[in-house]
């Protein structure tokens, strides 16, 4: 049976969108781990169905500043994909490619928003590619768009773009771990339902 909400995935589904989390964000571990020269690896990913408070209370607060970057998603698959740094995260891969750390993200200068920009892109567009090899569809991506912010107005794009359907949010959460050091990142891959059941249907679930 088809699902007409986030919600209506079960444990099968679940298991299914972490099992693609785990090969996607693999794939975006190696190519931050070359970008940066050092070794990164990946914790084991979560995925849950939350509101946004509850993915905003995962992330810190609704009101914690992070930056992010946004992707769309289109050909046989629509939505978005965001990728969230905290300050810490931004720290740890700014001082690689920059030679400089910041204490708010509000005073980084554009050298650094670029190179945010750019690693986020980089981590999605790999695990984009993982993922639509493993479920052989075509997916175009955006332009990134980069952006600080507060949690709460981050999560509310996605929201504001599906809020006919839901007003959950598929939230996946795997730690980077670089030479020993974790990172908390965030990452949603938010399909628009009838692409949700594509991927489904595709992978045997459905």
């Amino acid at each position: 049976m088809k699902i007409k909400r986030y919600e209506d995935l079960d444990l099968q589904g679940l298991d299914v969108m972490r099992e693609i989390g785990s090969i996607g964000a693999g794939h975006g571990a190696t190519a931050l781990s070359r970008l940066l020269r050092k070794t990164t690896r990946i914790t084991i990913p979560t995925v849950s169905i939350l509101g946004c408070e509850e993915a905003a209370e995962r992330i810190g607060d609704m009101e914690k500043l992070v930056a992010a970057a946004l992707v769309k998603m289109s050909g046989d698959i629509d939505g978005i994909m965001l990728f969230l740094f905290d300050l810490d995260f931004a720290n740890t891969v700014l001082e690689p490619l920059t030679g400089c750390t910041w204490d708010n993200f509000l005073d980084m200068d554009d050298m650094a928003c670029s190179a945010l920009e750019e690693v986020g892109n980089i981590v999605i567009c790999s695990y984009i590619n993982a993922f639509s090899q493993l479920v052989q569809m075509d997916i175009q991506l955006s332009v990134p768009s980069f952006t600080v912010n507060m949690v709460g107005g981050i999560l509310m794009v996605p929201v504001a773009e599906y809020g006919y359907e839901t007003d959950k949010l598929m939230y996946c959460s795997a730690d980077f771990v670089i030479e020993g050091k974790s990172s908390s990142d965030w990452l949603l891959m938010l399909p628009d339902i009838p692409s949700l059941n594509k991927i489904l249907e595709r992978l045997g679930v459905l």
